[in-house]
Parts: structure tokens; sequence; C-alpha cells
């Protein structure tokens, strides 16, 4: 007989996993950054999809009302064709959310592709990541600029114009994730089992290469508002007849010393919408290292 009280019990050698393990989500919203960055960025989301539709039109013009001052011609006052500067500004965050979401989303999902295929794959390596280099040292305004001189300035060129240039930086990334866990044991042990390559790389090394890719998303995203802004102020972006905010503080920086509110208004609305993403970027990067989340719980 074995004496069953000196046997370890074994349901207290098996962990309450709901008291013990955090969801990620939980651990994010116990981030400030995580929490007041997505705070700044749903306000901002929600204002540029619900603001047009509560102003008058960004493109009508009233010359008998321009160049007001903010309080005499509205909120943020005129501009020099007597264009309410409030409704532009408004209008003009869809335009920065639209570039610098479709720019995330695409430089992410191609550099994606292409950083598995060349981490997991060794012959391909040589050739994707030259490729990469050469794209990479091509200054990303001048490329943009040249694609839009020779396409035309549309939404779409302007946003191929940003990806290509995100893309080396997307595939590095990924490259270098892939190159150490394609060395873990339960990856060799796949490989001597026979699993085919597509199967080891879709359910043992993507996996790994979420967490990093959700972060440098973030940054993507703000870059490439910043990038369309600098194209719009250039005169090399969107077309002038759409309200950006890059175009808005290009057609005010001729009437900057009279009327410094055209280009401060859409400046401070950048501003804070870069910052909140990348205030966002910051609290996921946090939460997603283990070793940083380790000591938030």
């Amino acid at each position: 007989m074995v004496d069953q009280s000196t046997q370890p019990d074994a349901t207290a050698a098996i962990p309450d996993s709901g008291a013990k393990d955090i969801s990620l989500w939980r651990i994010a919203l116990r981030n400030r950054g995580v929490y007041y960055g997505g705070v700044m960025l749903a306000i901002i989301v929600v204002i540029a999809i619900a603001g047009p539709w509560l102003v008058q039109d960004p493109t009508s013009l009233n010359p008998m009302n321009r160049l007001k001052a903010p309080g005499e011609g509205g909120l943020f006052g005129t501009d020099q064709l007597g264009r309410d500067v409030f409704s532009r500004v408004l209008n003009g965050a869809r335009v920065s959310l639209v570039v610098g979401i479709f720019v995330a989303v695409i430089a992410i999902s191609i550099g994606l592709v292409l950083g598995l295929v060349a981490g997991y794959i060794r012959w391909t390596d040589a050739i994707i990541m030259r490729v990469m280099d050469g794209l990479m040292s091509i200054p990303a305004i001048l490329l943009a600029i040249a694609m839009i001189s020779l396409s035309g300035a549309t939404l779409t060129t302007v946003v191929a114009a940003i990806v290509i240039p995100e893309i080396p930086r997307v595939t590095r990334l990924v490259r270098s994730v892939v190159l150490t866990v394609r060395e873990e044991a339960y990856v060799e042990a796949a490989i001597a089992a026979g699993t085919r390559t597509y199967l080891i790389m879709a359910r043992h090394v993507l996996p790994n290469t979420i967490a990093p890719l959700i972060v440098q998303a973030t940054y993507i995203c703000g870059s490439a508002m910043l990038t369309e802004a600098i194209l719009g102020f250039l005169g090399a972006g969107i077309p002038p007849e759409i309200p950006s905010w890059g175009n808005i503080m290009s057609e005010g920086r001729t009437f900057f010393q009279l009327t410094p509110w055209i280009i401060f208004f859409p400046g401070i609305a950048l501003a804070v919408t870069v910052l909140a993403v990348n205030v966002v970027g910051d609290g996921l990067r946090d939460t997603l290292d283990p070793r940083i989340a380790r000591n938030m719980r």
C-alpha cells in the first residue's frame, strides 16, 4: 500500500492560470502609454470620421471673409481664400490617418513575407537583402518626390511612394527574428519530423514575429503621417484641392507673419496625432517585451 498522505497533491501542482496569468490586453491597459495614447488616438479617429459632417465644406470660398483671426471668422480663423481653417484641419485628419494606416498595413505585409523567406530559406537571403540594401540607400523623400513627379500626385501614388522605403526596415526586422527562431529546438524537431517548410514557417516562426511587428507598425504609421505632411508642404503630395495638414501649412506659409494660425493649428494637430501613435507604440513595446511585462505583473 502506498501512503496517500505522502503523495503530492496533483491539483496543487497545477497553477491557476486564470489567477496568475494576466491576459495581454489587461497588461496593455495597465500601461499608461497604451491607455492614454489609445484614448487620444481614439478621440482623433472619431473626430476624423464624424467631424466633416459637423462643419462646413472645407473647399467653400468666401473672399470677403479672408484672413480672419480665430474667433472672428471661425474657431481657427480663415485662410487667404476665406476658407474655414477649422473644417480644413478636421478633413485633413482623414488624409493623414488613411495614409498612415495604409502605409503601415502594406509595408508590414510585404516586409513580413520577404523577411520570412530571407531569414528561413538561406539561398534567398543574399538576393533579397541586397535589394533591400539598395532601396535603403535611396533617401525616402527623394524617392517619393521622384515617383510622384512621374506618376502624378494622387493618394495612391503618395501611399506607394512612402511604402517602398519602409519595406526594407520591416524585412530586416523580421529576418533578424527568423534567424534566431530557426535555431530553436522545436524548429529543429519539426524539421527532423519531416514537416513541410511552409508549415514550419506558418506555425513555428511566424507567431514569434507578431509582437515586434505590432510595435513597428505604430512607428511606421507615425512616420508615414510626417512624410505625407512633408510632401504636402513641399507641394509634391496630395493635390491642393484635397485638404491635408501638409497642404494647409504649405498654402499658409506665404502669410505666416500676418496669419500664423493657418500653419499653427494643422501643425498642432499633426504633432498631437503622431505623439499619440508613438506613445501607443512605446507602451506596446514595453508590454510585449517579456522582461518588462514580467515586472508589470
